[in-house]
């Protein structure tokens, strides 16, 4: 995808969409600067568990010495005639144990002792480092993950948020084993050594004039087309301008297509707006591939789709496909991990195919998702750009 500004601000300020692309795009991070930092909270918890094993020495002391204080207890006299009590061996081991087991509620297996402790500081240092952690600096991203297996991990506002993943929703099944890298940097997925993923691109007027010819012949199946985009300041609907010239040429040379707008709408009323401007322009074409809302979060705390609520972004995502499938079109939603997590209410669209843009190699969101962009910086015989990359994992124009 690309973030897009109205009309009149994009052909006077290309630096600047030049940085807002760079601003959506997921940096590749350093991990060995990740690596430097998480040696910090490493030896944090070195230092929980060697002050745990000084605590394991303590309390092995304190059992042993709670044992010798019981036999002696047991050994002074039992009377008041000052009579000593003398006892077997057997008899005294048969008392210590069960002076040893009276007390066990307040003194417990040595093992579970020394197992609870040892999770109860990992535990310690994993909850201290979730807390501490008040600036989001990517390069840590990838090293943190691992450590939370049961939440999404995620930068936004500057900040690490850790979000439990919710078992309740739809789960991918998608295995990394199954991934592979060609030497082109195209991702292809297999199951059963058989290829199973679907080559694509998404485009839009700053890819020029693509030669769609060649495109096709480079492998690429299938093609989302932006038809246009809300500028974020001003709300102008404007349409992209070279949509039809994208849609005739990709058609021709045999590509299947889907169209996607980047919405920046507050209102109902917006949203409309944007489905019938939709199907006014697809209208004259074949469109078998989806129907895309792309909701994202744009920099800027006045942006006008970042000020609304989750609830309400995520009623009006829901809105935009439900109209989509009452015109008789497959909805997509496109969004991030970012947006997935933190700003859509992801179990009221439950019902929608998700397009996700995640540009690692390690498949770790864990909510289904049918398409994946993985790359912003792809490359294409015919287009002379960068170009998005992706793969959806079944043939939306088979359905």
């Amino acid at each position: 995808m690309r973030l897009t500004l109205d009309e009149n601000i994009e052909e006077k300020n290309l630096d600047y969409r030049e940085n807002r692309l760079n601003q959506k795009k997921k940096k590749k991070s350093n991990p060995f600067m990740g690596f430097l930092k998480f040696l910090g909270y490493v030896f944090a918890l070195i230092a929980v568990l060697v002050i745990t094993g000084l605590v394991f020495e303590w309390v092995d002391k304190l059992h042993l010495k709670s044992v010798m204080d019981l036999n002696e207890e047991i050994s002074k006299p039992a009377n008041a005639s000052g009579e000593t009590l003398t006892l077997t061996q057997a008899q005294l081991d048969e008392m210590i144990a069960q002076a040893v087991a009276e007390k066990e509620p307040i003194m417990p297996d040595i093992d579970t002792v020394r197992a609870e402790a040892a999770e109860e500081g990992r535990a310690d240092v994993l909850a201290s480092l979730m807390a501490d952690l008040s600036t989001g600096d990517e390069s840590m991203v990838e090293v943190l993950r691992p450590y939370y297996p049961e939440h999404i991990v995620a930068v936004s506002g500057g900040k690490f948020h850790f979000v439990p993943i919710d078992r309740s929703l739809k789960q991918n099944t998608y295995s990394e084993a199954n991934l592979t890298i060609l030497e082109s940097g195209e991702y292809q997925y297999a199951i059963d050594e058989q290829v199973v993923s679907h080559k694509g691109i998404d485009v839009s007027r700053f890819q020029g004039n693509i030669d769609w010819k060649a495109v096709a012949e480079d492998g690429v199946e299938f093609v989302i087309i932006r038809v246009g985009n809300r500028g974020y300041g001003t709300g102008k609907l404007v349409e992209d301008a070279s949509f039809d010239k994208n849609m005739k040429g990709a058609l021709e040379a045999g590509l299947h297509v889907g169209v996607y707008v980047y919405t920046q709408a507050i209102t109902e009323e917006e949203i409309r707006e944007e489905f019938q401007m939709v199907m006014d322009k697809i209208e004259p074409y074949n469109v078998n591939c989806p129907i895309v809302f792309d909701v994202e979060k744009t920099t800027g705390n006045t942006v006008r789709m970042n000020l609304l609520s989750v609830e309400e972004r995520t009623k009006l995502t829901k809105l935009f496909c439900e109209l989509v499938e009452e015109a008789g079109h497959k909805p997509i939603i496109y969004h991030n991990v970012e947006m997935g997590a933190l700003m859509l209410n992801l179990a009221e669209l439950e019902d929608y195919d998700k397009w996700l843009a995640y540009y690692n190699d390690d498949m770790y969101y864990p909510y289904e998702y049918m398409m994946w962009q993985y790359s912003a910086k792809g490359r294409v015989n015919g287009i002379g750009t960068d170009v998005d990359m992706n793969i959806c994992f079944k043939p939306f124009w088979e359905e």
